[in-house]
Formats: structure tokens, C-alpha cells, sequence
């Protein structure tokens, strides 16, 4: 099998075109050619007049040595490599304890998945609900502000991912294709096909309910064990051989009692009374960056205008995304964060008294409204001191800030881009009708961060209207606040993947500090599920390049 990439068509083209222009491509016959796949799907927008399809594809030839010579220097063709997802090893017969997986997000469901893939019956904990329980406890804070702290857009079977674009791309490094191993487990549980192909697949919150509840059983058929409503409030630790700690165990808040000396934690970003347990419990921690900043809703349609020109609307193309980055002039980088193309803003708290937002979509993607975070980096040394977990403090001061400001009952605080621009309170809504439930009470939010962040952000709106024309438009609404961009602390662990002071202790996933996002947390808790393994069997772990497996070093 054969790869060939940087394969263009017009938007438009027929099915049987693409066939046709391999042949011309690899100048063979048609009966030279056994079989074709599509790998990847994407599209070249630069001119929006002549917008193009760009295929790589994976092709069967009858004579793959012969094309391969003559095509030596085209740096287009080339082996397909082999990425088919290898086990590290297989559960001894007599399996001396389970491991366990505290957190059930995408990053815990797939330690658990390959975990009981091979053979060692995981026991997860999960302090939340199942996913269709735990939504309709979510839609009681959407449509009657009545919040359940364990059970919400944060906490909950699925994760904060759950409640999202269901964005399934990323940046990572992943030189072993564990994306891609993530992603056919997807197809397994009933994503569509199509999210193994196109450029920036996505799936929303319906499609992942089901998926989820799936992958669930999966695991349970195998020998694993899923637990709701099971939140971790202690950890156990002994003495271990080389003077640290080694982890003997979990409590439960019921008060019952776990032994393992294999611990998965994936937590999630906003298990925040678990990062103070940890560190009470002299667990290594740092303070991480993270970004603050507000939800922007724009029409989609004038950014399927700015974005595909003539072609907007086209179904293969889909509602338009944007990607925009400013570096302010006071030294801070604004940039959009989880863009929600058609999407919804929804309240994401987890903790009474506070207001969070946080962008949705579903597959569909046809909500009047686009949305995206505009949020501003910050450090560590924005919250000086030797916590690591001041970061924590902050962003409960924005979120209770919010939640003031939003009159005290759940709303958002809103504001019209034009009035935040111009430094005075909104008190109408313009021609853009915010999505964010239970609702937006307008004001000023020149109070609701802090002003270095509000300076860089009314820098970079008009900035990036030259690049999105009607960006910065007068009846644009912000509501605030997004605090939850990413975990404010690392549980630091080595290249073994486990905590630096703790064996037995496997940090993963965004809360831990090492994901941003389903597909990364996703292939984290791979990594982990497989650095569990090599501890248990007795393996070296392997170089970064290996199929074995990398080590778990950032």
C-alpha cells in the first residue's frame, strides 16, 4: 500500500474524479489501479473564488516496487506506515490487584479501555453520574439554575468533553499514531466514519452520549468495573524502597477503602478539592499556565462569509471555524480558545456561587450563533507565591466575580463588543441574541478580570477584525467568564508516567497537567494505561519512537 498526498480537487468534483486524477497522478492505467482509500480530507481556502478538496490517500497498486523507483524523488508518494495500535503486554493469568482509574473522562475512559483490553479488569471511579443521568442534572442549572456539584458540565461518565464542540484534532507530537487508535475506538462505539478522514472531525454532545455509554460497556465486558457517584477524598501511601512514597490505596467519601498500588488519575481540571487533598497529602504539585477571558457569539453566518466567501454554506465544507492570535502591546498573547462553530455558550460551573462559560456544539453544528473564548495567557507569576495551587484561588475569585456582576442567580454577565470597547455598561441587545442558559444580565465586565487582561482583549478585538471582517461588530456579545481553558496545576510526573514522589501514582490527562482536549487526553490515558502495564509485567519502558511505547516525559 501506497500514500499519496497533496492530491487537489475542485470543491465540487464528482466522485469518480477523484479516481481519475490518481491514475494521471501516478500516470497509470485503470486497471493498474486494484483500490484506493481516502486518509485525510482537507480544503485550501487561500482563494476563497477557487476553493480545493486536498486528499492524501492510501492506494493499491499492482506493481508497487516499479511505481515507487520511478517515483523516488516525489516526496507526494511513499509507504504507507503501519499504524495499527500494538498492546504493550497482557495481564499475568493470576493478577495479583486491580489498577485503579479515578475519573471517567476521556482520558480515564481510555486508561480504562486498553487497560481492559489487555486483560487487567480495571476498577474506575467516577465521582459523578452516569451520562444520561448526569445530563439531566446538567440542563437543571441550564433551564432552572439548580446546580448539582457532582454532577454537571465538568463532573460526570464522559468529562467536560461530553458538553463541547467535540473537537477530535490536535497539536501533539504522536509519532506512534495513538490518535488514531483513538479515534477507530470512536467508530467502534458509533462515530461516524468520517471522523477518521476529514481535517478537523468533530462529533457534539449527542453523538458522544451514546459513544460514551458504549466504550462503557466495552470495558465492563472485559473484565473492568465503572463505579459512579465514588469520589475520592484520601489517598493511601506507605514508605516505599528508595525513601519516597509508594501508593497502597484510595478512601472513598463513603469511607470505604481501595488497595491498589496502581492508581490512574484523571481528574479533570476542575477536581479542585482533590488537587488540595493531594497536595495536603505532599504530593508533588506546581502551578501551571492557563488563560482567562470571555465567550464572543458572532453570527455564523458572517463567519462562513469572512471565512469560505462564495462557498459558504457548501455541506462539505460545513459551518466556518477561525483560529486568531494577537500579542498585545502590554506583553499578554489574546488568542480564541474551543471555537463552536454553530454552537451554544453554556454555563459550565461545578461549584455554587459561581459563573463559568464554556463553548457547545452539536454534530450538526447549526445553531444561529458561532463562539469562541477570547482569552488572555497567564503565569504562575501572575499569582505569586510558592502554592501551586494559587491558581485555584484566582480563578474562584473571577468565577464568584461573575457570578455577582450576572445579578447572583446563575446568569452570565454580558456585554456588547461595541459597549466594551468604548468602556461603558451594555443595557440592550443588539442584532445578536446570546445563546448562554439560563440567561444574560448586561453590564460592565471591566471589573470581571483583571485589567491587564481586560486591556489586552480590547486590543486584540479590532485586531482581529482585519482579519475576520465584522469581528469586532458593535452587537457582538461577550459573556463571561471562561476560566476552565486548562488545568492550573501539574501533578508532575516522570518519564515513567508516574507521580515524581509517589510510585505507583500515574498522573493524566488535562487535570494532571498533560492534555488539552478529548484527542490528547485520550492518547494520554493510552500512554498511561500502557506505563501501568510495563510496572506491572516488569518491562523496560520503551524509546519515544518505539511501537512498544513512549515514556510519558513533557
Amino acid at each position: 500500500m501506497l500514500r499519496l498526498t497533496e492530491l487537489k480537487l475542485p470543491l465540487d468534483h464528482p466522485p469518480e474524479a477523484l479516481r481519475a486524477a490518481i491514475l494521471k497522478r501516478l500516470e497509470l492505467a485503470d486497471d493498474q489501479l486494484v483500490g484506493f482509500s481516502i486518509f485525510k480530507r482537507s480544503y485550501d481556502a487561500r482563494k476563497k473564488h477557487a476553493l480545493l478538496l486536498v486528499y492524501a490517500v492510501d492506494v493499491e497498486v499492482k506493481n508497487e516496487a516499479a511505481l515507487l523507483k520511478k517515483f523516488r524523488n516525489d516526496r507526494h508518494l511513499a509507504p504507507t506506515p503501519d499504524m495499527d495500535y500494538q498492546f504493550v503486554g497482557h495481564a499475568p493469568e493470576k493478577l495479583a490487584e486491580r489498577p485503579i482509574v479515578v475519573g471517567f473522562g476521556p482520558c480515564g475512559i481510555f486508561a480504562a479501555l486498553v487497560l481492559a483490553q489487555m486483560g487487567f479488569r480495571p476498577i474506575v471511579l467516577e465521582r459523578g453520574k452516569a451520562v444520561r443521568e448526569r445530563t439531566q442534572d446538567t440542563w437543571g442549572l441550564w433551564r432552572r439554575k439548580v446546580l448539582d456539584p457532582e454532577s454537571n458540565v465538568q463532573f460526570g461518565e464522559g468529562g467536560a468533553g461530553t458538553f463541547s464542540d467535540g473537537k477530535l484534532y490536535s497539536q501533539i507530537k504522536d509519532p506512534r499514531h495513538l490518535g488514531r487508535k483513538v479515534l477507530t475506538e470512536f467508530v467502534k462505539a458509533g462515530a461516524p466514519d468520517e471522523i477518521l478522514y476529514v481535517s478537523k472531525p468533530h462529533i457534539g454532545t449527542f453523538r458522544l452520549v451514546g459513544m460514551v455509554e458504549a466504550m462503557r460497556h466495552e470495558i465492563e465486558s472485559l473484565g473492568g468495573e465503572i463505579r459512579f457517584q465514588q469520589r475520592v477524598t484520601d489517598v493511601l501511601l506507605e514508605d516505599g524502597p528508595d525513601g519516597g512514597k509508594q501508593i497502597a490505596g484510595v478512601t472513598l467519601a463513603s469511607g470505604e477503602v481501595l488497595k491498589s498500588r496502581h492508581v490512574v488519575l484523571a481528574l479533570g481540571h476542575s477536581a479542585r478539592d482533590t488537587f488540595e487533598m493531594l497536595h495536603a497529602r505532599g504530593v508533588y504539585l506546581e502551578a501551571k499556565p492557563f488563560s482567562i477571558g470571555f465567550r464572543i457569539e458572532h453570527p455564523q453566518s458572517l463567519i462562513d462569509q469572512a471565512r469560505l466567501g462564495p462557498n459558504a454554506g457548501n455541506p462539505l465544507l460545513g459551518a466556518a471555524d477561525y483560529k486568531l492570535v494577537h500579542h498585545a502591546k502590554n506583553g499578554r498573547a489574546v488568542y480564541s480558545f474551543c471555537m463552536c462553530p454553530g454552537g451554544t455558550v453554556v454555563a459550565a460551573t461545578s461549584e455554587p456561587g459561581r459563573v463559568v462559560t464554556n463553548g457547545m456544539s452539536q454534530y450538526s453544528r447549526n445553531e444561529r450563533n458561532a463562539n469562541s473564548g477570547i482569552v488572555v495567557g497567564i503565569t504562575p507569576e501572575d499569582f505569586p507565591g510558592d502554592d501551586p495551587l494559587a491558581g485555584i484561588r484566582l480563578q474562584r475569585e473571577l468565577e464568584s466575580r461573575a457570578f455577582e456582576l450576572g445579578g447572583g442567580d446563575y446568569e452570565a454577565p454580558g456585554q456588547l463588543v461595541g459597549d466594551f470597547l468604548e468602556g461603558r455598561p451594555s443595557t440592550r441587545l443588539g442584532g445578536v441574541e446570546p445563546s448562554y442558559k439560563p440567561g444574560v444580565h448586561l453590564t460592565d465586565l471591566a471589573t470581571a478580570l483583571p485589567a491587564y487582561a481586560i486591556e489586552a482583549i480590547r486590543e486584540a478585538l479590532p485586531a482581529f477584525d482585519k482579519q475576520i471582517q465584522g469581528f469586532a461588530m458593535k452587537d457582538a456579545v461577550l459573556t463571561g467568564v471562561e476560566t476552565r481553558t486548562s488545568s492550573p496545576a501539574r501533578i508532575t510526573r516522570g518519564d515513567d508516567c508516574q507521580s515524581v514522589n509517589v510510585k505507583g501514582l500515574y498522573p493524566a490527562g488535562e487535570g494532571a497537567g498533560y492534555a488539552g482536549g478529548i484527542l490528547s487526553a485520550g492518547v494520554d490515558g493510552i500512554k498511561v494505561a500502557e506505563a501501568v502495564a510495563r510496572d506491572v509485567l516488569g518491562l523496560e519502558a520503551a524509546d519515544s519512537g518505539s511501537k512498544a511505547g513512549p515514556s510519558c516525559g513533557y
